[in-house]
């Protein structure tokens, strides 16, 4: 499993805001190019958004469902790269310096597909290097939208 660890200058409530704006995606998870849907449900448990992943030409539209939520607190969701792997991603979100910051966990692990085969030291540090990107992008984007 892949964990990664940031901190963000900001209260629970702005990380957690920015984590169910849907379109907010593509701008901080490294990997996604655009959002090409959302369930009109979006973010009720179970609805789902469409991003565009991918690299360079190879681009493919896949979704990414919201398993479960706790307000401020946690995210979790389950994210498919067709055929090659469906995850779970869970941010736990913890108040720090009386709650003006938020400690984001970010864990990952693959679910199904030939990418939960090959869980190795390689992979793993792979995962773990794009989520690190993303949690960076995802600390800006916060910041920039408090102004």
């Amino acid at each position: 499993m892949a964990r990664n660890e940031i901190v963000i200058d900001a209260p629970p409530s702005d990380v957690y805001e920015k984590l169910l704006d849907a379109a907010s995606y593509p701008k901080w998870v490294v990997g996604a190019k655009e959002l090409a849907g959302v369930d009109r449900s979006w973010p009720r448990r179970g609805s789902r958004f469409y991003p565009k992943v991918g690299a360079g030409p190879a681009e493919m539209v896949d979704n990414t469902q919201l398993l479960e939520k706790q307000e401020n607190k946690l995210v979790v969701l389950c994210v498919q790269l067709r055929p090659l792997a469906t995850g779970i991603v869970r941010l736990a979100l913890t108040p720090k310096a009386r709650g003006r910051k938020t400690r984001v966990v970010m864990t990952e692990e693959a679910t199904s597909g030939p990418l939960r085969w090959f869980k190795n030291p390689v992979t793993t540090a792979t995962i773990v290097v794009r989520n690190a990107l993303s949690l960076r992008r995802l600390r800006r984007l916060v910041a920039s939208s408090r102004g």
